[in-house]
């Protein structure tokens, strides 16, 4: 029964966004590649899972990527563009500087996808969203497996002040968060199950000093055990997990908001800050693995949509750090 509500909220999902993007989604397929090269996706998913068992980390890096490609001008690939001469692409963005990782196994995902296609076919754009959507599959299991549509193409530049004025930094507050949200052409549902994103992986120490020693609706044991690893000067860099289980694609996440354990201030603002309607949601999550599956399937499937590049627009990068 929860599968094929999942599988029917999925669908709806697909379809309402093609209501609201016709000409884009329409060149948007799940079979863009069955007949160009039926082994692509494939090929992808077994480069991710070899690169994920030599570090379960990786698996929330490329899912980040592909959220911090989304967010800035759409999914086409620019965050994996090195500065040029003629523009300074967005990896030096406030968001993303000494942040954002996995370039190497994207390379590594482009290079054997093209020597399996026997061409440079599969656009970098669409190895950020496949790669993101069987990271979450192979940490969480069969539950958090989607059909990503393909066909995205690749931009020929990217902008270093769009990615700092786009993505979300983690001091936002609730309505920030919805607002930007909102700019991308995501709501309130989309905003809380995206979020859940971070149920996986590590954040530094920068991205939560604030919180610990500021906030007041953290744990207080968790917040000193975290001021010993994150001190007011010094370790920037030094990591924490996100949630309990940072290498486990589950429900943690949400169930450590509710006992005020939220690692980033922007996590915490999804729940106890005075909007019922997030309370509620992130309660349900919590309790309801395969609801928070299905809602985090839709919007990853929507947030996918935002912006591609299809049809003669951009190109398919034979290198993805640089154009053409």
């Amino acid at each position: 029964m929860a599968v094929a509500a999942s599988r029917a909220l999925l669908l709806y999902t697909v379809a309402a966004a093609a209501l609201l993007f016709p000409a884009v989604v329409a060149q948007l397929s799940p079979n863009f590649y069955r007949s160009v090269c039926p082994q692509a996706l494939p090929t992808i998913r077994r480069v991710v899972k070899k690169a994920i068992d030599d570090e379960p980390r990786m698996g929330a890096s490329l899912l980040r990527l592909h959220f911090h490609d989304c967010f800035v001008n759409g999914c086409d690939g620019s965050v994996l563009l090195d500065d040029t001469s003629t523009f300074t692409g967005e990896k030096t963005a406030n968001p993303n500087l000494n942040s954002i990782r996995g370039f190497d196994v994207v390379d590594k995902i482009k290079k054997e996808v093209d020597r399996i296609c026997r061409r440079s076919v599969v656009s970098c754009a669409d190895i950020l969203a496949v790669a993101a959507r069987d990271s979450v599959s192979i940490l969480g299991g069969p539950r958090f497996t989607y059909q990503v549509l393909v066909g995205r193409r690749d931009a020929r530049t990217a902008s270093l002040n769009d990615a700092n004025n786009n993505l979300p930094p983690p001091f936002f507050s609730f309505s920030q968060l919805l607002a930007n949200f909102q700019t991308h052409g995501l709501d309130f549902t989309d905003l809380v199950a995206l979020s859940g994103g971070h149920t996986i992986g590590l954040a530094r120490c920068t991205t939560f000093r604030a919180r610990i020693y500021n906030d007041t609706n953290i744990q207080t044991n968790l917040a000193s055990s975290l001021q010993r690893a994150c001190p007011l000067t010094g370790g920037d860099n030094n990591l924490q997990p996100l949630d309990g289980t940072p290498a486990g694609f589950d429900t943690q996440y949400f169930g450590s908001l509710v006992r005020n354990r939220g690692l980033l201030h922007s996590d915490q603002e999804l729940f106890g800050t005075g909007s019922a309607a997030s309370d509620a949601l992130v309660r349900l999550y919590s309790g309801n693995p395969a609801r928070f599956a299905a809602d985090f399937a839709a919007s990853m499937v929507k947030m996918g949509n935002m912006g591609p590049l299809t049809g003669s627009n951009g190109e398919i990068r034979t290198d993805c750090r640089k154009i053409n």
